[in-house]
């Protein structure tokens, strides 16, 4: 299915491309899906897109409302109002990272406080968290 990377089927090998752009940005095609990075002014770049470190956290909170979605799906709730907000801070020191996320549902109306726990815990179980958690093997190499 491959929506937010949910769906994924075991083992299934995902690919994406990147590609300098000009000045501090770089295109990225994803299964035919193109987007564009940048970084801000201050960093030598146009603020022509988001930076990388957005799109992660981006790619974390949509993965939360995908999965906090289709639980109010499953248990046939209105989605109209879902959303996430999201802050994040990055670490003083090296290397330099993310340090700090804090993810916020914003339930539809009239959600049922009693269901606030389990739908916390579907949530907070995305693809993409569980790979933060539990962090795949990376390796950077020269082609």
């Amino acid at each position: 299915m491959g929506q937010a990377g949910a769906q994924a089927v075991t083992g299934q090998i995902g690919t994406v491309d990147v590609r300098f752009a000009a000045g501090e940005s770089y295109e990225v095609a994803v299964r035919g899906h193109q987007m564009l990075v940048d970084q801000p002014l201050e960093a030598g770049g146009d603020d022509a897109a988001p930076t990388p470190v957005e799109l992660f956290v981006a790619s974390l909170a949509t993965c939360v409302a995908f999965y906090a979605g289709r639980y109010l799906t499953r248990h046939g709730l209105d989605r109209d109002g879902l959303g996430v907000s999201v802050t994040y801070r990055m670490a003083a020191g090296r290397p330099p990272r993310v340090a700090d996320i804090r993810l916020s549902l914003r339930l539809p109306q009239g959600f049922p406080q009693a269901r606030t726990q389990a739908l916390l815990a579907v949530a907070s179980h995305c693809t993409v968290h569980n790979s933060l958690t539990t962090p795949p093997a990376v390796t950077v190499d020269v082609l």
